[in-house]
C-alpha cells in the first residue's frame, strides 16, 4: 500500500466545492423520465406498506431496484415531505413542481458525499513523487478525472440518476481492498449489490480475488498456492457477511412469500436485446449488420420486405423483435458470450494474482466485457468501466492511453441522453474541458504523447460526427421519418472505440503467464 500523503488536502476541498457549485447550476436543467421514476419511488415507499411495493403498477415506471435501494427512496421520503407532501402520492404521475425538484436534485447532490469521501480514500492509495507540482500530481489527476466525470455530471445531474452515490460506495469498497480492511470492502460490494443489482457484472471479480487472495494464506516465502494454506475459517467469515447482507435485504420479501415477484422486477428479460437509446456495443454492430445485409437482400431480390420483421430497433421503443438475416440474439447466448469475454482476466487474477490494482483491472474487464455482450445494456453502463479505469490511467501509461480512448469515445456515446436544444452548450462545454483536461494532464503525467497517430485520427472523427449529428442532421427533412439515424451514427461509431478499449486491456492478459509459484496477492 502507498504510503500516505503529507501534503495538504486544500486542493481537494476546493475541487470538491468547485463540482458541488456546477451541480447546484444544474438544477433548473432538463430532466429525463428517471426523474419521475425516482419520484415515483419515493411515492410508492412513502404511501404504501412493504408488502405492496412490488406490486404497485399505476406508474409504468414500477420498483425494479433492490430492498436497499427501495429502503434508501424510504428514508429520503421522509425529508422529501417537508419539501412538498404531493410529490409523494403515488396517483400524482409526472408530477414536477419547483419544490419537487429542488428536493430531488438536492438529494442527488448531497448523498455524493459518499463518492467524494470515497474518492479521498482512493487518492490516498496512489504512489507518487512528494516533489511534483500539484498539476502534475496522479493523486490530483485521478481526484479530477473521478469528481469532475463529464458522464456522472450529465447522468446524475441533467438526465437524474444516483450513479455518484453508488459509485462511491464501489470505490470505497475497492480502497478498503487496497488497505487491506477485506472483510469491509466484503461488506461494502454486498451493500452494493443489494442498492443495485447491474453491479452483479463485477461480481466475478470479486469472488476470485477474495477467494483467491483472501482465503488462501500465503505462509510460504515464495507466496506459493497450495491447497493446505486455504483458510476456511475466512470463507466461512466472507460466506456470513454475504448471507447476511442479502439476508437483511430479501428477508422480508422472503416472509412475504414476494421472492418470485422481486425477481421477476429486477430482471425482466421481456425487454429487448438493445435498449431504446443503443449502448455502443457488439449487438449495436450487429444490430447494423442485420439492416446493412436486410436492405440490400431486399434490393438485389433476395428477401421480401414484406416478409421482414418491423423493425422496432430503431423506433426508440423497449420491446422484443426479431433480426432480419442475421440469427436472433437470446439471453443466454448473450450471457455465454459475456462470461466468455470476462474469463481471462478471471483465470489471469487466479493464475497471476498482482494484488488489487490487478483485481482493479479485472473489475474493469468484467464490466466492459458485461456492456460489450449484456442483455438490454444501457449506455449508461460505460461509467462502470471508465471511472476504475481512471484509478489505472495514472499508474500506468498503456492504462491511461487506454484511458483516453475509452473516455471519449463512451461519454461521446451518452451525448443522444441529452437531446434538447438549451443544454447543447453544456454538455459541449463540460465533454470539452474534460477531454482536454484528461489529454493535458496524463500527457504531462507520462511525458509525451500517448496515442497513435490512428487513434488520433478515430477521436478527432468525433467532431464532424457531434456537428452532423446536434446541427446538421436535426435541419434536413428527414429528421422527422428517420429520427433515429444520429443515434445510429453514435452508437456504431463509439461502439468501434468502445471494442478496441476492450481488446487492448486484454493484451497483457494474453502475455507469456508467469509460474503459479510467483503469483502475490499482497
Amino acid at each position: 500500500m502507498a504510503a500516505p500523503m503529507n501534503s495538504e488536502w486544500g486542493w481537494f476541498l476546493a475541487l470538491a466545492l468547485g463540482v458541488s457549485f456546477i451541480k447546484c447550476l444544474l438544477i433548473n436543467a432538463y430532466h429525463s423520465t428517471d426523474f419521475e421514476v425516482h419520484r415515483n419511488w419515493l411515492a410508492v415507499t412513502h404511501s404504501l406498506p412493504v408488502s405492496k411495493w412490488y406490486y404497485e403498477g399505476t406508474s409504468e415506471w414500477t420498483l425494479d431496484y433492490p430492498p436497499f435501494f427501495a429502503w434508501f427512496e424510504y428514508g429520503l421520503s421522509h425529508i422529501a415531505a417537508y419539501f412538498d407532501k404531493e410529490m409523494l402520492v403515488v396517483q400524482n404521475l409526472n408530477y414536477a413542481s419547483p419544490a419537487t425538484v429542488l428536493f430531488q436534485r438536492l438529494s442527488v447532490i448531497v448523498t455524493d458525499v459518499v463518492f467524494i469521501y470515497a474518492v479521498k480514500e482512493c487518492c490516498k492509495c496512489i504512489k507518487e513523487d512528494k516533489g511534483k507540482e500539484l498539476l502534475a500530481k496522479p493523486s490530483f489527476i485521478l481526484a479530477t478525472l473521478l469528481m469532475w466525470n463529464f458522464g456522472l455530471l450529465i447522468v446524475d445531474h441533467i438526465h437524474f440518476q444516483y450513479n455518484g452515490f453508488l459509485f462511491g460506495v464501489l470505490l470505497l469498497s475497492v480502497a478498503r481492498h487496497l488497505q487491506s480492511r477485506h472483510l469491509e470492502g466484503a461488506l461494502l460490494f454486498s451493500v452494493l449489490l443489494n442498492l443495485k443489482h447491474i453491479y452483479l457484472y463485477i461480481a466475478p471479480a470479486y469472488g476470485v480475488f477474495l477467494l483467491r487472495c483472501f482465503c488462501f494464506t500465503h505462509s510460504n516465502a515464495d507466496g506459493s498456492l497450495q491447497w493446505k494454506s486455504f483458510s476456511p475459517f475466512r470463507l466461512l467469515v466472507l460466506g456470513l457477511i454475504v448471507l447476511a447482507t442479502f439476508a437483511l435485504s430479501f428477508g422480508p420479501f422472503i416472509a412475504l412469500g414476494q421472492i418470485p415477484q422481486v425477481f421477476s422486477r429486477l430482471f425482466p428479460f421481456k425487454r429487448g436485446l438493445c435498449h431504446a437509446y443503443w449502448a455502443p456495443n457488439v449487438w449495436a454492430l450487429y444490430n447494423i449488420a442485420d439492416k446493412v445485409l436486410s436492405t440490400f437482400g431486399v434490393k438485389l431480390g433476395m428477401l421480401d420486405i414484406n416478409k421482414l420483421p418491423k423493425a422496432s430497433m430503431t423506433g426508440g421503443l423497449v420491446q422484443e423483435f426479431q433480426h432480419s438475416v442475421l440469427p436472433s440474439v437470446s439471453p443466454l447466448v448473450t450471457l455465454i458470450c459475456t462470461l466468455l469475454s470476462i474469463l481471462p482476466a478471471l483465470i489471469s487474477m487466479w493464475c497471476r494474482p498482482s494484488g488489487v490494482r490487478g483485481f482493479l483491472r479485472c473489475i474493469v474487464v468484467c464490466a466492459l466485457g458485461s456492456f460489450m455482450f449484456g442483455w438490454h445494456v444501457h449506455e449508461k453502463a460505460i461509467l462502470m468501466a471508465i471511472l476504475p479505469l481512471s484509478w489505472l490511467a495514472v499508474e500506468h501509461r498503456e492504462d491511461a492511453r487506454t484511458f483516453l480512448i475509452l473516455s471519449t469515445t463512451g461519454h461521446f456515446s451518452l451525448f443522444p441522453l441529452l437531446f434538447t436544444a438549451q443544454e447543447l452548450p453544456v454538455k459541449i462545454l463540460l465533454m470539452a474541458l474534460f477531454t482536454i483536461f484528461s489529454f493535458t494532464s496524463l500527457k504531462k503525467l507520462f511525458r509525451g504523447r500517448l496515442l497513435s497517430s490512428v487513434e488520433a485520427a478515430y477521436l478527432l472523427g468525433l467532431i464532424p460526427l457531434g456537428v452532423v449529428s446536434e446541427l446538421v442532421y436535426p435541419l434536413t427533412p428527414w429528421r422527422h421519418s428517420l429520427p433515429f439515424i444520429p443515434l445510429l451514427l453514435t452508437s456504431s461509431y463509439c461502439a468501434v472505440g468502445v471494442a478496441y478499449s476492450f481488446l487492448r486491456l486484454h493484451l497483457p492478459l494474453l502475455s507469456a503467464p508467469r509460474p503459479l509459484s510467483k503469483g502475490k496477492c499482497h
